[in-house]
C-alpha cells in the first residue's frame, strides 16, 4: 500500500462510528484502546504473519517488553490492508482477554467493510493532496478559507479555528491533519465542554491505577495518544484555568504528568484548538491565560457562517441530499422549487449543522417520495420565510421591527435550547420581559405543544 492507502484507511477508522463505540468501551471497561496499523507501517515478518492467519480468526503477538497483544488483520479483496491490535492490561482475567479478542474482530472486520464499500484501493489514482471534499462551497469567503488551508498543511504550527457553533471547524481541522505529514499517524478530538475538570484532566493527561476511586488501571492521555499525530482540541475557551496550566506546558515544552504520577512524558503532537468565544476578549477579562492564547493563536482561521455564504446554500443541499440518499440505500430525491426557496431564504443560526438536520429530517419524512415539497419543512422554517411575491418594501415599519424581534427571539431561544435565563441575558432583557415576548410572538405553543386536559 502507499502511503496514501494508509492514510485513507486511518481516516476511514476515524469516520466510523463503530470503531468510536468500542474505543470507548475499551477504555471505560479495561483502561486500554485499540491500534489500527496500516501494512505500509508493518514489518515483512507482521505482514506474513497476518496473512497466515486464517479468515475470521485472530492471533496473538508478544510485544518488546513480552506483554501479549491480541492482533486481528484488515482484509479487502483478500489482501491484508492492515492490523487491529490491543494490548489486554497485565492484570486482565480471561473473561476480559476473551472480550478484548471478540472486539477486536469485530473492528477488523467493520474496517474491511467500509474499505470495500468506499474502495479504499483506487484511491492509489487521486491527487497527493487529501481533497477538501467534506468542505463544500464556491462562494470567496471558503476560497479564501481553502487558500489557507493550502498555506497552513505544509507548516507545523499551532492553528486557532474559530467561527460559530455547527460552521465545519472540525472538519477543518481534519482536512489540515490528512494533508499534513503526520496525516499517517492519530487524529484525536476532545472537546472541553464534554466533562467537568477533573474528568478532563484524566482524558488528556491521562492517570496512575489508584491515582483515585475508580482508576483500577493505568490510562494513557489522549496527548500520548496522539504522539507524531495531531490533536483537536474543541471549545478550549470553556477550559479551566488550572488545565490551561497543563495545555500550555504541553503546547510549549512537550511535557505533561499524568494525574498521580509524578515522571513527567514527552510527546510531539500539533495541536489544533478551536472556539465559538472570543478569546481576545476572554483574556481582557482574565477568563483565559494571555500566555496561552499566543500559544494556540500562532495561525488563526476563521470558518464563515453560512448566512455569509448563500449562494453555498444549494451545493450543501445537494451534498446531503446525494449523502441521506446514500445511508438510507434508497433513490435521490429531488426538492420542490418551493422547498428549496424557502432554504434558500433561511437564516441558518444553527450554520451547517443546522440544514444537514433539516436535509436529513425532510429525506426520511418523504420516505418513498422522488420530489420534497415545503409542507415537510420544519415549523420554523415555514413561518419565518417570506412569502413568495410580496416586496419586502412593501411592509410597514412597526411590522418589520417586530418580526425582527420575533426573529431574534427564536434564535436565542433555539441557541439556549429554551433556557429563558440564559436567552434573556444574551439577548439583555430582564427574563420576565422575555416571557411576555415569548408569549406576544405566541412563540411557545408552537415550539412545545402543550397536552391536552383530561377530561
Amino acid at each position: 500500500m502507499s502511503g496514501r492507502d494508509g492514510t485513507s484507511l486511518l481516516r476511514l477508522a476515524d469516520e466510523l462510528h463503530v470503531f468510536r463505540q468500542i474505543q470507548r468501551l475499551l477504555e471505560r471497561r479495561l483502561g486500554t484502546r485499540a491500534e489500527l496499523r496500516p501494512a505500509e507501517v508493518l514489518s515483512a515478518a507482521e505482514l506474513a504473519e497476518l496473512h497466515a492467519v486464517p479468515a475470521g480468526a485472530r492471533g496473538q503477538r508478544t510485544s518488546r517488553d513480552g506483554a501479549a497483544v491480541v492482533v486481528s488483520p484488515v482484509r479487502l479483496a483478500g489482501a491484508v490492508i492492515g492490523e487491529v491490535r490491543v494490548r489486554p492490561p497485565a492484570e486482565a482475567d480471561d473473561r476480559e482477554v476473551t472480550l478484548v479478542g471478540d472486539l477486536v474482530d469485530v473492528l477488523a472486520e467493520e474496517i474491511g467493510l467500509a474499505a470495500a464499500e468506499r474502495r479504499v484501493d483506487s484511491l492509489v489514482e487521486a491527487p497527493t493532496r487529501y481533497r477538501y471534499d467534506d468542505l463544500v462551497g464556491k462562494s470567496e469567503p471558503m476560497r479564501v478559507l481553502q487558500r489557507l488551508l493550502d498555506k497552513v498543511i505544509d507548516s507545523d504550527s499551532t492553528v486557532l479555528v474559530q467561527g460559530e457553533n455547527g460552521t465545519g471547524k472540525e472538519l477543518i481541522a481534519r482536512a489540515i491533519h490528512f494533508n499534513s505529514i503526520r496525516a499517517t499517524h492519530r487524529f484525536m478530538v476532545q472537546n472541553c465542554s464534554a466533562f467537568n475538570d477533573n474528568l478532563l484532566d484524566s482524558e488528556l493527561f491521562g492517570h496512575k491505577k489508584g491515582a483515585f476511586t475508580g482508576a483500577i488501571a493505568d490510562k494513557q492521555g489522549l496527548f500520548e495518544l496522539a504522539d507524531r499525530g495531531t490533536f483537536f482540541l474543541d471549545e478550549i475557551g470553556d477550559m479551566s484555568p488550572a488545565l490551561q496550566v497543563k495545555v500550555l506546558r504541553v503546547v510549549q515544552e512537550g511535557t505533561f504528568t499524568a494525574v498521580g504520577d509524578t515522571e513527567s512524558r514527552h510527546v510531539d503532537v500539533r495541536l489544533i484548538a478551536a472556539t465559538h468565544r472570543d478569546l481576545r476578549l476572554m483574556v481582557d477579562r482574565g477568563e483565559f491565560r494571555e500566555d496561552l492564547f499566543y500559544r494556540v493563536n500562532v495561525i488563526n482561521l476563521v470558518v464563515p457562517p453560512l448566512r455569509e455564504r448563500r449562494e453555498d446554500v444549494p451545493l450543501l443541499i445537494e451534498h446531503f441530499l446525494t449523502r441521506a440518499a446514500r445511508t438510507r440505500r434508497g433513490r435521490r430525491p429531488r426538492l420542490a422549487r418551493a422547498c428549496l426557496d424557502r432554504l434558500a431564504a433561511h437564516d441558518w443560526p444553527g450554520n451547517v449543522r443546522e440544514l444537514e438536520n433539516e436535509i436529513e429530517r425532510l429525506v426520511v419524512l418523504a420516505g418513498d417520495a422522488r420530489v420534497i415539497g415545503e409542507e415537510l419543512l420544519s415549523p420554523r422554517l415555514l413561518d419565518r420565510a417570506p412569502a413568495p411575491g410580496v416586496p419586502t418594501s412593501t411592509r410597514r415599519l412597526g411590522e418589520a421591527r417586530a418580526n425582527a424581534e420575533r426573529d431574534l427571539i427564536a434564535d436565542a431561544l433555539a441557541r439556549n435550547r429554551w433556557n429563558k435565563t440564559r436567552a434573556a441575558a444574551e439577548l439583555g432583557i430582564s427574563r420576565r420581559n422575555l416571557i411576555r415576548k415569548v408569549e406576544r410572538y405566541n412563540l411557545e405553543p408552537r415550539l412545545r405543544p402543550r397536552p391536552r386536559a383530561r377530561r
